[in-house]
């Protein structure tokens, strides 16, 4: 039985885990190493005060005599100082390397954040993305050294422990030792029990910091529409499913604390029961004896409640197991190797017979067929779910297309590099994200080594100087999280001078001025008249007099193209759809 455990282990995960865990352990490695070795001295002196315990035993109980034992009480004393000043020492240095190596793993996880596809996030919670990406981490690397220093005291302890025993009395120690191996047997099944548990004690964790997410970003819908008791219903119901599950694990594993209390029991009684014939029969001392227990109860101790340690240790693998999953997942849309930088746009960008969808067997997009020279403005419309954004999200590979191609001079996008395609694209979205911070820090982030000259230019481009003058701090001025200080049209302004700052040949509207009043709508469309200027430009847009000037309207709808022309060409089409629309809007 302990040959096939140790087998076990040696083929297990938590083997192949803290071999994954090497190459962030091995920047650190000469502190992981002292804490790790710390721990034999630690452990071993649980033995040396076991130990001690017989000649003094023998000499003044049996002989009645303190003279050569006075120094015994003095020297526990002194290994309990020295052996807390290790155990302090080595929670210092697990705590060290432990949240050093959490740092290096968060670097590496938030860098493969950064670049998973839109596909990854659609399908994503954000409390998902935080509970996996920060919570797991710090349950997994945090709980790495303090489980190994935890694993190495109690073996270090346990050998020597075992070595008193022994030495003190091997027919004891055998009993006790086949006791301690029967005490541990139901830990082989842990794991097992707590693997579903713990999959889905993910989600309902990750629920519960989106219930938080959410009402930190939709406070004022909630407090519009009076959400309170529904926001709190739904919150109430996930802490319920939280503690069900918590309840569910105590239910699996809670017996292992009990049972193992009760086998070391049943061991204790029996080196009693054992030892009392061997005192009797003179096959060992009194000294022996107490020595023997003292032992025998500083190894047990540990054990009986070692199944509640137990459950944070394998908890802690199984977020290594998931953390190690997620750094060796790869994201669907990368380049491939040998691809080609795109150095400019030369003549067209061509749409051949793309297709498209989200869900298998629900197409968006079907044998979508456009050309578009260099320099031209290209307006999509149509009826809202048609295909419009999805298709112009397709040229920056945010996604790939299922069938067909996307070509930039005759070239695939996909055999491209991704990072030299998306430099020449510029998009402003309706609801464009700003990053905490000031004006100045998110107009850079089209291009970070920007002069002044070229940030000037850009502020005024996108008619934002008579705005930045009123501020105290100009350029400077904090526009809080995600830009709530401000209002609609100066969040796209600064969108549209990160997009000027920028300077791509590509630049892509999607519908930048939708949710605008006409104020506003009337400055920010300036701004994008000045950034359409010699640029190939993607309009996606439902007002349909913003789009009058294009070079190309292509009326989308439910996935195919239903016509292209210019303005005066579709509203003269009988019964069209672009003329059916304008009518309506008209109206």
């Amino acid at each position: 039985m302990f040959a096939n455990l140790i087998n076990k282990i040696k083929n297990s995960y938590i083997v192949c885990n803290y071999s994954k865990m090497y190459p962030y352990v091995r920047p650190y490695a000469f502190r992981a190493l002292i804490a790790v070795l710390i721990t034999i001295p630690i452990g071993s002196m649980d033995a040396i005060i076991a130990w001690s315990l017989k000649p003094y035993m023998d000499i003044v109980m049996v002989e009645k005599s303190t003279s050569s034992t006075a120094y015994i009480p003095l020297l526990i004393i002194v290994f309990s100082v020295l052996q807390s000043l290790l155990n302090y020492t080595a929670t210092y240095l697990n705590t060290w390397v432990g949240r050093k190596i959490a740092n290096d793993v968060k670097v590496d996880l938030f860098e493969k954040l950064m670049h998973y596809d839109a596909q990854f996030f659609d399908s994503r919670r954000s409390g998902d993305v935080l509970f996996q990406f920060n919570t797991n981490v710090d349950t997994a690397c945090n709980g790495l050294l303090a489980n190994l220093k935890l694993f190495t005291t109690r073996v270090f302890s346990s050998l020597s422990l075992i070595g008193v025993l022994f030495y003190n009395s091997w027919q004891l120690a055998i009993v006790a030792v086949i006791v301690l191996l029967g005490a541990l047997y139901p830990l082989t099944t842990l794991r097992r029990k707590l693997k579903a548990l713990f999959d889905k004690n993910i989600f309902s964790s990750s629920a519960v910091m989106s219930h938080f997410n959410e009402t930190y970003s939709g406070n004022r819908i909630i407090a519009s529409y009076n959400l309170y008791d529904y926001q709190m219903a739904r919150f109430k119901e996930t802490l319920r499913t939280l503690f069900k599950l918590g309840i569910k694990m105590i239910q699996r594993t809670g017996m292992l604390s009990p049972i193992m209390h009760f086998v070391v029991s049943l061991g204790i009684a029996a080196v009693i029961w054992l030892g009392s014939y061997l005192i009797v029969t003179h096959q060992i001392s009194a000294g022996n004896f107490v020595s023997f227990i003292t032992a025998l109860i500083m190894l047990y101790n540990p054990i009986k409640s070692i199944g509640n340690n137990y459950n944070s240790v394998q908890l802690s693998l199984m977020a290594m197991e998931c953390v190690f999953g997620l750094l060796e997942g790869k994201p669907k849309i990368t380049s491939k190797p040998g691809a080609k930088p795109l150095q400019s746009i030369k003549n067209t960008i061509e749409y051949k017979d793309v297709c498209f969808e989200y869900l298998p067997g629900k197409p968006v997009l079907k044998n979508i067929n456009l050309t578009i020279a260099k320099g031209q403005t290209i307006a999509f419309v149509g009826n809202s779910g048609g295909g419009k954004t999805t298709l112009v999200n397709l040229l920056p590979r945010f996604y790939d297309v299922k069938s067909g191609q996307i070509l930039i001079d005759g070239e695939d996008i996909r055999n491209l590099e991704l990072n030299s395609l998306r430099d020449k694209i510029a998009i402003v979205f309706q609801d464009n994200f700003l990053f905490a911070g000031t004006i100045r820090d998110n107009i850079l982030l089209g291009a970070e080594n920007a002069t002044p000259e070229q940030i000037n230019q850009a502020v005024k481009s996108a008619c934002l100087d008579e705005f930045i003058a009123s501020l105290d701090k100009g350029l400077d001025t904090g526009i809080g999280e995600r830009g709530v200080l401000l209002s609609g049209g100066q969040k796209q302004r600064i969108a549209i001078a990160r997009a000027f700052i920028k300077n791509a040949p590509i630049v892509i509207l999607d519908e930048a001025t939708s949710a605008l009043d006409n104020k506003s709508e009337a400055i920010v469309q300036e701004a994008i008249n000045n950034l359409m200027q010699d640029r190939t430009v993607f309009v996606i847009a439902h007002r349909l007099s913003t789009v009058r000037h294009a070079d190309k309207i292509v009326v989308v709808n439910y996935g195919e193209i239903a016509e292209i022309g210019s303005h005066e060409e579709l509203l003269n089409k009988e019964n069209g759809v672009y003329a059916a629309l304008y009518k309506t809007q008209l109206k």
